[in-house]
């Protein structure tokens, strides 16, 4: 997968084995065209979370705003504990409100982040999110939008995805 942003390309393996229903779900909105100028548009620090006793490093983005009312029905949690895949470094998970609400809202971590992963204290249900690949290559492109401005966690301007495509796929089968 090739997520390209005006900040430069981010390539993603998803992991179509290990968490088939959250890999499909990306994959339904990339074919659609969804995400082709849609946004990160959070970035979460140490720094800009001070009510929160768990911390955590992500980048959030989402589709394009035409789109943001049509989401496909919510898809249900793959919990890292089935799927064994971690919150690491460079890890594509799907952002979530609670268990089985993932839509179209995914997060790149930046760093380890084991309080993601089941049993995980960064939500009070301790469900964790859905990682469904890794960064492969462009994590210099994930720390910039990190460290762009933002108002709290909202990145101002949002960064926006040029597009992501299935071309110079690497997907895990």
């Amino acid at each position: 997968m090739k997520i390209e942003t005006k900040l430069g390309s981010i390539f993603v393996e998803v992991d179509v084995r290990h968490a088939p229903g959250t890999a499909a779900n990306f994959l339904r909105y990339v074919d659609e065209g969804r995400y082709s100028g849609g946004r990160f548009h959070r970035t979460v620090t140490p720094k800009n979370q001070p009510d929160k006793k768990v911390k955590i490093e992500v980048v959030q983005a989402g589709v394009n705003p035409k789109f943001e009312k049509q989401d496909f029905p919510p898809i249900l949690l793959e919990r890292t504990n089935v799927t064994g895949l971690h919150h690491l470094d460079g890890t594509i998970s799907m952002a979530r409100d609670g268990a089985d609400t993932a839509t179209s809202d995914f997060f790149i971590c930046i760093g380890k982040q084991p309080e993601l992963d089941f049993g995980g204290k960064r939500n009070p249900d301790g469900q964790g999110f859905a990682a469904f690949g890794r960064v492969k290559k462009g994590m210099d492109v994930v720390r910039k939008i990190q460290r762009s401005h933002a108002e709290k966690q909202s990145l101002e301007p949002p960064i926006e995805i040029v597009s992501i495509s299935r071309a110079d796929s690497i997907e895990v089968k």
